[in-house]
């Protein structure tokens, strides 16, 4: 998870510093805190829900989107990354300019 969130920053020339918020797949705890750690971003940057619902597979990230959003975690102008793995190596990441 931290490279594929390091390939959407790269890509859009950020560092981690200017993302406010990391809406990621919520596989399990223990790797959203690991990667908050590797990353060197606050956990409350990265946002979690997995104690509500586990692991939502394809919905993880609407879930959690609309509940950061409900919860007013983002503000116009803020950059926020999505970021998910699946089976095998399959994954895929974004930022965008809320």
């Amino acid at each position: 998870m931290p490279e594929a969130i390091n390939v959407a920053l790269e890509h859009n020339n950020l560092s981690i510093d200017e993302v406010s918020l990391v809406v990621a797949h919520q596989a399990n705890r223990r790797i959203l805190e690991a990667c908050a750690e590797r990353m060197k971003l606050p956990m409350e940057k990265m946002y979690i829900n997995i104690h509500k619902y586990g692991n939502t597979t394809a919905a993880t990230i609407p879930i959690a989107l609309c509940e950061a959003i409900e919860e007013g975690k983002l503000v116009k102008g803020d950059n926020i990354i999505l970021t998910a793995f699946g089976a095998g190596y399959t994954w895929a990441s974004a930022a965008i300019k809320w």
